[in-house]
C-alpha cells in the first residue's frame, strides 16, 4: 500500500487581542463561538480523512502519510487544552501518522499555563513555537501585544518543565522606534536560553492594520532601511556565532532542529488546510476555506460545508516550476539543481536561463555547485529576486 507524506495545518482563529501589525485571518471577542468552532473543525478532519479513504479504494490517490501537523492561529494557547486534545484525537483516528512527525502548536505568552503544556505533551505534540517578538516591555505594548516579557519567561520555564525539548522564539525586528541596541539586547537574551530555533522577521507594514494606519498618518515612525537591514545582519552574525544555522531568509535552528513543516512548504511539498481561512496545496491544486467565521459554522450545521471551499488555481508545469524557484529561493541553500531535475525532469540552468543570467550579473544569486542561491546582496533584496519567477 502506497503512502503519500504530506503536512496537516489547524487554525485556530481566535485571539484575545489583535495585534497592531497582524493582517493574519483572527477575531477576537468572540470566544462564544469557540465549541461551535471545534465542532465543526472536528467534521472537517473526519471529512478530509475518509475523502482521502474512499479515493484511495477507487485508486485514484495515494493513502495520506502524516509527517508534520501545525497547529496555528490566532491564538491555539487561547483555548482550553480539552480542545486540543479533541483535535489531537480526531486527527489520530482519520490519519496515520508517521512515527518520528513533527506536531508543532503556536503559543502566546500571557494564555498559557504548565497544566495546558503538560496537556500539549499528552496529545503528542512536541515542537513549540512562542510568540514574543521583543523583550522590551514599552515595544511589546506598542505592538499591542497583550503579555510581558516576564509572561514569556513563564512560559519558556513552563514549556521546559512540561518537557519540551523543541521551542522556537518569534522576533520582529524593524518596529516603530525600534534601536539596533534593543534588538541586540532581545537576540542576546534569547540566544542566553538556548531555545532550538529562533525566527526573526522583519514587519512587514500590511495595508489595513492598525499599524498601517499609524504610519500613514505619521503618527509614529519605521526605521530607515539601512537600519533594518543592519539590525537584520546583526542578528544573523549572533546567531550564527552561537550555532545557529541559518537556514531560511527569516529562520534559525540549531543542528537537527529546522521546522520540517515549514522546510516542506518551501520545497513545495503537499498539505491539507483544516478550519477557516485555511490553504491546502494538493496534486497542484491551491485552495482553502472561507475567511468568515460565522459562514464556516454555518455551512457545516447546515450540511452545505461544500461552500466553505474556495478554489485558487490548478498550477500547470510551468507554473509549479517557477514557483518551486521561487519557494527555494527562500531557503539560503537554495535549489538544488539536481533535485530540480529529478521533480521535473529539466535543468532549471537551461530552462531559466535568461533570469539566471541577469540575477547573476546583478550579483544578487550564485551558483554553486549544484545550488542556486541568493549572495548577501541577494538576501537585502530577494524580492526582486522572486519576481523573476512569478
Amino acid at each position: 500500500m502506497k503512502r503519500k507524506e504530506i503536512g496537516i495545518y489547524i487554525h485556530i482563529p481566535f485571539c484575545k487581542q489583535k495585534c497592531n501589525y497582524c493582517d493574519f485571518c483572527s477575531y477576537v471577542k468572540k470566544e462564544d463561538l469557540i465549541s461551535q468552532y471545534i465542532e465543526c473543525l472536528l467534521k472537517e478532519i473526519k471529512d478530509v480523512g475518509n475523502n482521502n479513504k474512499i479515493d484511495f479504494e477507487n485508486g485514484k490517490d495515494d493513502l495520506f502519510l502524516i509527517k508534520t501537523i501545525y497547529i496555528g492561529g490566532g491564538t491555539p494557547s487561547l483555548l482550553e487544552s480539552k480542545y486540543i486534545l479533541e483535535i489531537m484525537d480526531n486527527i489520530k483516528s482519520n490519519f496515520e501518522i508517521q512515527e518520528n512527525a513533527e506536531i508543532t502548536i503556536e503559543v502566546n505568552p500571557g494564555t498559557v499555563t504548565l497544566e495546558k503544556l503538560e496537556d500539549y505533551i499528552k496529545s503528542g505534540i512536541n515542537r513549540l513555537s512562542i510568540g514574543l517578538q521583543s523583550t522590551h516591555e514599552h515595544i511589546l505594548k506598542q505592538m499591542g501585544r497583550i503579555h510581558t516579557y516576564l509572561d514569556f519567561l513563564d512560559t519558556y520555564r513552563f514549556a521546559r518543565e512540561a518537557g519540551f525539548k523543541n521551542i522556537n522564539v518569534d522576533l520582529i525586528i524593524g518596529l516603530p522606534n525600534q534601536t539596533l541596541s534593543q534588538v541586540l539586547d532581545s537576540v542576546e537574551e534569547i540566544v542566553s536560553m538556548e531555545p532550538e530555533h529562533i525566527s526573526v522577521y522583519s514587519l512587514i507594514l500590511e495595508e489595513g492594520t492598525s499599524l498601517y494606519k499609524q504610519v500613514e498618518e505619521k503618527n509614529i515612525e519605521l526605521p530607515s532601511e539601512e537600519l533594518e537591514r543592519k539590525m537584520y545582519w546583526t542578528v544573523k552574525e549572533i546567531l550564527e556565532k552561537n550555532n545557529y544555522t541559518h537556514y531560511e531568509i527569516s529562520n534559525f535552528a540549531k543542528p537537527n532542529f529546522e521546522s520540517k513543516h515549514n522546510l516542506d512548504c518551501w520545497d513545495q511539498k503537499e498539505y491539507i488546510g483544516i478550519g477557516v481561512a485555511a490553504h491546502s496545496y494538493t496534486n497542484g491544486i491551491r485552495y482553502s476555506n472561507t475567511k468568515n467565521l460565522e459562514e464556516y459554522i454555518s455551512n457545516y450545521k447546515s450540511e452545505k460545508e461544500e461552500n466553505n471551499f474556495i478554489f485558487h488555481e490548478k498550477q500547470n508545469l510551468e507554473d509549479m516550476q517557477k514557483e518551486y524557484m521561487l519557494l527555494g529561493l527562500r531557503k539560503i541553500k537554495g535549489v538544488s539543481i539536481q533535485a530540480f531535475k529529478t521533480k521535473f525532469v529539466a535543468n532549471p540552468v537551461y530552462l531559466y536561463h535568461t533570469q539566471l543570467e541577469k540575477l547573476v550579473n546583478n550579483e544578487l544569486i550564485e551558483i554553486d555547485g549544484d545550488d542556486i542561491k541568493l549572495t548577501k546582496k541577494g538576501l537585502d533584496l530577494a524580492n526582486i529576486v522572486w519576481e523573476e519567477f512569478v
